[in-house]
């Protein structure tokens, strides 16, 4: 594997790299984030409320917790803060804690789940907000899926809609969280949350499926993102939109080889992880990773007080 990028916050520095075609060269630079993680201690398929789940096909816990530890290792190499939630037996799907809340300048909103199958994950998650002190902790009143269907990219959000969150709660979100929210429609239950049609590079980059978007959805991606990643199906069936970049490094599954290679040219650094045990649930690499933006901050902001 080649080196990653450095973290500005340690080691700043830019890495370069060809875009075929152009001769610019692209510049990336890293950011130091703050992730919380749950570890997937209870994590199994008992009930089926997406296309992915299949109860009748058992589970390697075993596994899945190596490939969760893999994961949280390759973030703390990369000079991120992994923090941890204690998973709750009964709650098989709590490793999938991007759901449970949304987190923009240390403002938390939290959630409220579609499937009763889930919801006390977001009880648990919105306690853990409300005693490390982040800012405003509220429990949303439409159905809202955190993460899953709540992505930032620089200062707007992208919001979907379709399967899972209600269209109301992207007014509700913009009203909390202070920044303008732009909905779009899914229309394949393949690809149930944003998060599994959608992935975000940096500030201004997205890479996405446009097939699993309405028609007026596309056209909006289009026009905000003339310069965004198409991802193939080959890529997604595996979620390998469901990544996490900082900016420079994204951690996507080993298997999504095609999109690894599209972000290479783009002057990104790959860094690929076997997360597949939990495709069996539908899940992958975003789904067990909400980012606490502006988190580190507060607890300076608190020491230095």
């Amino acid at each position: 594997m080649a080196p990653t990028a450095g973290i500005e916050s340690e080691n700043p520095y830019e890495e370069t790299a060809e875009v075929p075609g152009d001769a610019a060269r692209v510049a990336r630079r890293a950011h130091s984030r703050s992730y919380l993680m749950c570890p997937p201690t209870y994590f199994d398929v008992v009930y089926a409320i997406n296309d992915w789940m299949r109860p009748e096909e058992p589970v390697d816990r075993d596994r899945a917790m190596s490939q969760w530890s893999a994961l949280a290792d390759t973030y703390r190499r990369l000079g991120h803060e992994v923090l941890t939630i204690d998973p709750v037996e009964g709650l098989p799907d709590m490793v999938f804690v991007t759901d449970s809340g949304l987190v923009v300048d240390g403002v938390a909103l939290g959630a409220r789940y579609r499937s009763a199958e889930r919801r006390a994950e977001a009880e648990h998650v919105f306690r853990w907000f409300s005693d490390n002190g982040l800012i405003r902790p509220t429990l949303p009143r439409y159905v809202n899926e955190g993460e899953g269907d709540f992505l930032v990219v620089g200062d707007v959000i992208l919001a979907g809609t379709g399967f899972r969150s209600d269209p109301r709660s992207h007014a509700e979100a913009a009203a909390h969280l202070g920044r303008t929210v732009i909905t779009l429609n899914l229309v394949n239950p393949r690809y149930y949350h944003l998060n599994t049609a959608l992935g975000v590079l940096d500030d201004s980059t997205i890479a996405y499926l446009p097939a699993a978007f309405s028609p007026d959805s596309r056209a909006l991606l289009e026009q905000m993102y003339p310069d965004a990643v198409i991802a193939a199906e080959t890529d997604t069936d595996w979620l390998g939109l469901n990544l996490v970049s900082d900016g420079a490094n994204v951690v996507l599954p080993v298997q999504a080889s095609h999109l690894a290679d599209q972000l290479s040219a783009r002057g990104y650094e790959p860094v690929p992880v076997d997360y597949s045990e939990f495709l069996k649930s539908g899940g992958g690499i975003k789904c067990s990773t909400l980012e606490l933006r502006g988190f580190r901050g507060l607890r300076i902001a608190e020491d230095q007080g």
